[in-house]
């Protein structure tokens, strides 16, 4: 990884890497700590893709049921984030804020991965409900207080951007690592979805453990601020949500995610069905997921030289250039699509990773202006705006092409197909576009934020150092 530019405007002091107070952290501590979010990622792709394919057909569930089954448990996930923010926010013990919660998440995370994976062989929907109500459960109780303790191991306006690009890179190798899983199985001769399904139930569980031994030990947590009261949860959230910057970030953040998503979920149905290459599909969809694991350190360093909101806007246009370039691909036009699926995936997650990075900065403003900052609620919110996105994108990418006339799977007219090609253009690039202007001019740029810390190092003095 490189290294954070010297600056001015920020202590140049230099501390026990392992405590997270000193400008910049020890990668290998980095690394440990991010070893976490390889189960966490793995699990999102099974998630979305096999499970339910697996319970409705294997299972014997249906369609309608596991449907309903799973879109209520994304209800609960959602619900769930703020709720474990905030309590994760006012917990005080010795062993930290975040590590109780992360530790007790892992434990529940852990069994209901086991019971979720390699279920009995004819389990029933309240089977399917309970366990998926412990597994969302596990799954915030480690996501929320991980975000919102990164955020907080560093102060330094850069370093924290360094912080998240280890933990989003550790993130998309666990995606990646899920979905070379599949495809190995079926090299092995063995389709069986049963057994791709318990595959990657193993991944999960395998990497689970190192995973929370480097992500509990491997850094220290900052002593939580003094706290003299306890704001209720309704003002709480009504005062940390008013703030036009944070929902700036909020907006853009979901507008990424957004037009990620739609390009995820039409995919293959473009690249089979209107491009005609049925034995590419998969495979670019992996290629790109290849080149965004390289994409993170790349992106820190552009956000090193322009700072975070313009490393944003960069982003965000480029990948609306990507996706406009789509427009000029026809059926069979292989060298085209291939330069505009790395190009895609070098600048993907660029967006996520400098907005992830501004809301740790958010949280050092809000605590100067009301006096204690929440970032356990603020990732949360971050979260459920992603997650949303991903819900909206869904709703509108497929009822939309299935408007157009376009059918999974069998012969479709060319204007149907012309119908596909647009949305898969435009719709991710329109959601770029609107990414790019809604962090245009953020003002909370590197100055602004070093102005802040010094504000709060006076006034908090030895409330800003690393707990014991």
């Amino acid at each position: 990884m490189a290294s954070v530019p010297s600056s001015a405007s920020v202590s140049p002091r230099l501390a026990d890497p392992a405590r997270g107070d000193g400008r910049r952290i020890n990668g290998w501590r980095l690394l440990a700590f991010s070893l976490i979010t390889l189960p966490i990622a793995g699990a999102g792709l099974p998630l979305a893709v096999y499970l339910p394919a697996f319970y409705a057909q294997q299972a014997g569930l249906g369609l309608t049921v596991v449907g309903l089954v799973f879109m209520f448990g994304r209800f609960w996930d959602a619900a769930a984030d703020p709720l474990i923010g905030v309590l994760s926010d006012q917990t005080d013990t010795r062993f930290g804020r975040r590590r109780p919660w992360i530790a007790a998440g892992g434990v529940l995370f852990g069994l209901a991965s086991l019971a979720l994976f390699a279920p009995p062989a004819h389990p029933g929907w309240p089977y399917l409900a309970a366990t998926l109500f412990v597994f969302y459960l596990g799954w915030t109780m480690i996501q929320i207080p991980l975000s919102a303790w990164s955020g907080d191991l560093s102060s330094d306006y850069h370093e924290r951007s360094r912080v998240v690009t280890y933990v989003q890179t550790t993130a998309a190798a666990g995606l990646l690592l899920v979905l070379v899983i599949p495809a190995l199985i079926d090299q092995l001769g063995s389709g069986e979805p049963r057994a791709k399904v318990i595959a990657m139930g193993g991944f999960i569980l395998v990497t689970l453990v190192p995973g929370l031994l480097g992500g509990l030990f491997a850094v220290k947590e900052r002593a939580a601020p003094p706290r003299t009261h306890r704001t209720p949860l309704r003002v709480l959230i009504k005062t940390v949500f008013t703030d036009p910057l944070l929902l700036r970030v909020l907006g853009s953040d979901f507008a990424v995610t957004l037009g990620q998503t739609i390009r995820g979920s039409l995919f293959v149905f473009f690249v089979v069905q209107y491009m005609g290459l049925p034995r590419w599909g998969s495979l670019l969809f992996l290629l790109q997921f290849v080149f965004g694991v390289f994409a993170g350190p790349i992106w820190l360093r552009v956000g090193y030289r322009f700072g975070k909101s313009r490393t944003v806007v960069v982003a965000e246009l480029i990948q609306a250039a990507v996706n406009l370039g789509l427009l000029f691909v026809g059926p069979g036009g292989f060298g085209l699509l291939l330069g505009l699926t790395i190009a895609q995936g070098l600048s993907q997650g660029s967006g996520n990773l400098m907005l992830r990075s501004i809301v740790a900065d958010l949280a050092d403003k809000q605590a100067l202006e009301r006096g204690r900052a929440y970032p356990g609620l603020l990732f949360s919110a971050f979260s459920v705006s992603g997650k949303t996105a991903t819900a909206a994108a869904v709703g509108i990418a497929l009822p939309l092409v299935a408007f157009l006339g376009f059918k999974p799977g069998v012969h479709n007219s060319a204007d149907a197909l012309l119908g596909l090609k647009l949305v898969f253009a435009l719709g991710p690039a329109l959601s770029h576009i609107v990414s790019a202007l809604l962090i245009a001019g953020f003002p909370l740029d590197e100055r602004r934020h070093a102005e802040i810390r010094r504000s709060l190092d006076a006034r908090d003095g030895l409330a800003s150092l690393p707990a014991e």
